[in-house]
């Protein structure tokens, strides 16, 4: 790798999975760049049988199907290689802090294996994205409109300043729609498969799981039935109404319906 100095090896990786939700989804591609500090590397891509129904929102994705992991092995099965290919190697991807470190984690614990980070080094393309490109307005500003913001904070120079940028960004993208519906939906960066809008409960096939606390990664119908006083103290306390909303159908029975999936064109 250029300019990069490598103690041990370094294991570039992503995964492809049947959601988004840590706690219940599960692997149906890993794919490997393992770097040594010679610099040789190798790439190693294995689909899984994830042992559960893949939805056609992760299928239309990922291009993934039931079908395809039908003769694949499961996780658990290759997970005692997997376990030795990692075995002294630093990590590295794209998000990976977030989502796939995690899943992978929760995945060799279903095997009875455990994958730890302590004392590995982490890097993260992303996070590294976001620090050189701050997602801020004042950041947006300079890279867009190439000035400093003066007053940043004040809101008539913040308001001035997103007029600005909003210029910028439709005369260097041609391919940005110029209807305000169209620009409404490309604005729209809300997970597809939270069922509330901070995402305490979300889709997993077509169940609802619960997200957050002691009982994330269980369905919600099973809640109701097996702890529905964790669905009294969300009624309860702080959360937002919607969340607050699901649960107390949940206690009465009546459960989010999921929308029929329909590919856009």
């Amino acid at each position: 790798m250029l300019d990069l100095k490598l103690e041990r090896p370094l294991i570039i990786f992503d995964l492809e999975t049947t959601g988004t939700v840590i706690a219940r989804d599960r692997i149906v591609e890993i794919s490997v760049v393992k770097i040594l500090p010679d610099g040789t590397r190798s790439v190693k891509t294995r689909r899984l049988n994830p042992e559960m129904p893949i939805p056609a929102q992760a299928t239309e994705i990922h291009g993934i199907s039931d079908a395809d992991v039908a003769s694949e092995p499961t996780f658990k099965s290759v997970s005692k290689n997997l376990l030795a290919l990692f075995d002294g190697c630093d990590l590295g991807g794209y998000n990976v802090l977030k989502f796939d470190v995690p899943v992978l984690m929760n995945e060799f614990n279903r095997a009875g294996l455990e994958f730890s980070i302590e004392g590995r080094r982490i890097i993260d393309a992303y996070s590294i994205f976001c620090k050189l490109y701050p997602r801020t307005l004042s950041g947006a500003y300079k890279f867009f409109c190439g000035k400093v913001l003066e007053g940043a904070h004040g809101a008539e120079a913040d308001t001035l300043a997103t007029v600005e940028i909003f210029e910028e960004q439709l005369a260097k993208h041609p391919e940005l729609p110029r209807s305000l519906d169209q620009l409404h939906q490309f604005s729209d960066n809300s997970d597809p498969d939270s069922v509330d809008s901070s995402g305490r409960f979300k889709w997993s096939g077509d169940e609802v799981i619960v997200c957050f606390g002691k009982n994330s990664g269980i369905t919600l119908k099973k809640l109701a039935v097996d702890d529905p006083g964790f669905l009294k103290w969300i009624i309860r306390v702080d959360f937002p109404e919607d969340v607050k909303d699901i649960a107390r159908n949940a206690i009465i029975g009546k459960f989010p319906k999921k929308k029929s999936y329909e590919k856009e064109d």
